[in-house]
């Protein structure tokens, strides 16, 4: 039986009547994605017509999944919010403090030692507020959630960006800080502004070494990194019917990469396939019964144009394999292009690692299709150029692939075997670089390829491909290489052709494991207390935030002015970084440490007007802060693309600034900055970024009498005496205003519940 099987049967015994309901209301065809939408409104939003990308909605998710390194400071802050349990079923993943080194059993073992104190802080605030545990190996979140979580028409949010991934099973994913976590944990209504549609039409059938990866590698170089943002993009179409649902969860994943609220397909016999095959026949069955309700209406998808706000065509069948990057995932190369992409661009020629796996691609069917590659190598004699690793994306996938001897077909062409962890994909890799700023290229078939994100290395070029690519491209070892086109060199010396890849949608066997990793939580929680040391470098208590005042925004310093592409890992890193995520404190050194400083193209290296020097950034936070002098940082567009988490926006919060000016935000990081009662900001006119100098005086004014859609102004007072005073633009809602009002989401949250 699955998971949560009552809370499923209610939203789908419920659903036809929702539906019925908002037909009448809208007096048209729905969406998938607004079906979903509009049967979990919460009873704060009336049911109404809402505005796409306007109106405010306040809803109520299913369920909430959080992985380890955001669910220390999420837990931490429902700690405060004085409730006994949480109001939906909830999960914590440990799957992100997981080094990658030497292989799966000795990172592990390393990985539990090193992080025992933040394990047993999780698994006892778990059992405490009845949270289902994931321990350590048991897999990433998100193919944890793909295989037992999920289910069509279904609402979720989770503290990871790829939360998306869930998409696949043709749910509302969405991924969130912290701070909404405790929202619907705490049992409040969880707020979002209505997304935008933009609807992608597939057509055709993949063929040979086309997969479903290279359809969102192909919809990232169309529509950029930042082209979804507020937006959901729903997949619709004869060709994504063909597709696999693990084919269809990694397009939903790395919607995330082109900044879309979440990506979802409508239910169909894949869906219905996969459940079946993961032990949850019953949501099968269940949805079947209602399944004309959890995909759109049939009038909508044959006049998409008059639905959606943007309507995308991609043919399969004339798709060609992708390989994108270098830094970011929307720059898009067809492979037929590559080669030459490589040597007008001085990309390095030698490609140095493969890595294959983690959240996005390590279904059964990625795996056996990589692994028919190898096993062609290693019949014919053909050697690895490059290193090769391999990360199952859970204990399920790594026992069933064990078992099928799929494992052996990668070890005989040489790959390490990582843990069933983020490990490379989130910077948790000691590489162990002799040189760590050496020019090279790697390719992974993960989701993120920005600098510095996998090794730490900012002249590691990374590029995404899907895991057979990558596959074959590690036996060339250049990253010239067209495997579509090109031959290799076999052991006696003659040249061979590899075959198209050929992989299994399900394993024939079926899945199987002995240990998957879960941990219920104790039927009684009350009496477990949570102690933490006081004297602990890895997990620190919270103290509430203060409101801000007209005050605070009075002759503020210019902290940063961060110039281009300044995405959460630039704001708050992550490889060794995560090991203060449940020490608020110390994390805060890394604040904007990445960040380019605008006025001299340095990272860290910021003007500190009170001391007259120039000083690391955190550093420079800190004699402000000491001094009583808020500040401000300023930024350009998509500011606080990446990751969801929410240290990026509580660091900026606990050193003082008390406002991030940009030109336009990433979505995740602006309703962060918001949570924490922040100011985040937009130029009106976004050429006002150029007067900001970097020993201004700044003042906002208007926060007393800040209101939905009204502008604030700032004001620049300059050194030499002249002044720049301009219109500054906010999307806080009134709920929004409040958390400013309170000083934080979650003091507004404590004081409700208090009331009751």
């Amino acid at each position: 039986m699955a998971f949560d099987i009552d809370m499923i049967k209610k939203v789908y015994e419920e659903l036809p009547a929702k539906l019925e309901k908002v037909r009448k209301k809208l007096k048209r065809p729905l969406t998938l994605s607004e079906k979903i939408l509009y049967s979990h409104l919460h009873p704060d939003s009336k049911l109404k017509k809402y505005k796409r990308g306007k109106d405010y909605v306040f809803f109520e998710p299913d369920r909430v999944a959080m992985q380890d390194a955001t669910a220390q400071m999420a837990l931490l802050q429902f700690m405060m919010a004085g409730k006994d349990k949480t109001a939906v079923p909830s999960t914590v993943h440990c799957d992100h403090l997981i080094q990658a080194k030497v292989g799966a059993k000795k990172d592990l073992v390393i990985a539990e030692e090193v992080n025992s104190e933040v394990y047993d802080f999780l698994k006892s605030v778990s059992n405490k507020y009845g949270i289902g545990f994931w321990k350590p190996g048991a897999g990433i979140i998100h193919q944890i959630v793909l295989e037992n979580y999920a289910f069509p028409g279904g609402m979720m949010i989770g503290t990871d960006s790829h939360t998306v991934n869930a998409g696949g099973l043709g749910m509302v994913a969405i991924g969130v800080g912290g701070a909404d976590a405790v929202d619907v944990m705490a049992g409040m209504a969880w707020e979002l502004k209505m997304p935008k549609l933009i609807g992608v039409k597939l057509t055709g059938s993949l063929s040979g070494w086309t997969s479903a990866k290279d359809v969102i590698l192909k919809l990232a170089g169309i529509i950029s990194a930042k082209g979804g943002t507020g937006a959901i993009v729903e997949y619709f179409g004869p060709g994504a019917k063909k597709l696999s649902c693990t084919g269809k969860g990694t397009i939903c994943n790395m919607g995330a990469e082109i900044g879309a609220t979440t990506s979802n397909f409508g239910f169909d016999a894949s869906m219905k396939r996969y459940l079946e095959a993961t032990g949850r026949a019953d949501v099968a069955k269940l949805a079947n019964k209602v399944k004309k309700h959890l995909t759109g209406d049939p009038e909508v998808y044959k006049n998409p144009e008059k639905y959606f706000d943007q309507v995308i065509t991609i043919n399969l069948t004339k798709l060609e394999p992708h390989i994108n990057g270098p830094f970011t995932p929307d720059l898009a190369w067809p492979i037929s292009k590559f080669a030459q992409a490589v040597k007008d661009n001085g990309y390095p020629t030698k490609m140095e690692v493969g890595l294959i796996g983690s959240c996005t691609n390590s279904s059964y069917e990625d795996l056996t299709r990589a692994a028919s590659i190898a096993k062609q190598a290693v019949k014919k004699g053909i050697k690895a150029k490059a290193q090769f690793t391999v990360t199952p994306g859970s204990e399920q996938i790594r026992y069933t692939i064990n078992r099928d001897g799929i494992i052996k077909d990668f070890r005989g062409m040489g790959a390490m075997v990582l843990a069933n962890a983020c490990g490379p994909c989130i910077g948790q890799w000691d590489r162990g670089l002799k040189d760590p700023k050496r020019k090279n290229s790697i390719i992974t078939s993960y989701n993120r390829n920005f600098s510095k994100r996998a090794d730490g290395n900012p002249n590691t070029y990374a590029f995404v491909a899907s895991p057979e690519i990558v596959t074959a491209m590690v036996l060339a070892g250049d990253m010239s290489f067209n495997p579509l086109t090109d031959t290799l060199k076999t052991k006696k010396g003659g040249n061979v052709r590899l075959k198209p890849p050929v992989g299994l949608e399900l394993p024939p066997k079926g899945f199987a494991v002995k240990d998957a990793g879960f941990e219920a939580p104790m039927a009684d929680g009350s009496k477990i207390k949570i102690k933490v040391n006081k004297k602990s470098n890895r997990v620190q208590l919270l103290k509430p935030f203060e409101p801000i005042t007209q005050k605070e925004l009075t002759d503020m310093r210019v902290l940063i002015k961060a110039k281009g592409k300044c995405t959460t890992d630039h704001i708050s890193m992550a490889g060794p970084w995560l090991t203060y995520r449940g020490h608020l404190e110390n994390i805060s050194n890394n604040m904007l440490i990445g960040a380019v400083n605008a006025f001299n193209d340095e990272t860290n290296k910021v003007l500190n007007i009170e001391k007259k020097k120039y000083l690391e950034v955190p550093a420079s936070a800190k004699v402000y802060k000491k001094k009583g002098i808020g500040t401000v940082v300023f930024g350009e567009e998509n500011y606080g693309e990446g990751s969801s988490r929410e240290h990026a926006a509580m660091e900026p919060r606990f050193l003082g600034v008390k406002a991030v000016i940009v030109k336009s935000f990433a979505r995740i990081h602006e309703t962060n900055l918001k949570k924490q009662g922040m100011l985040g900001l937009t130029f009106a006119n976004t050429k006002d970024y150029d007067k900001v100098r970097q020993d201004d005086k700044v003042t906002i004014k208007g926060l007393k009498k800040m209101e939905p859609g009204t502008p604030l102004t700032l004001v620049l007072n300059h050194a030499d005496g002249t002044k720049d005073s301009f219109k500054v633009n906010h999307t806080y809602s009134e709920q929004q205003i409040e958390w400013v009002k309170y000083g934080s989401a979650l003091n507004k949250i404590r004081h409700d519940i208090s009331k009751k």
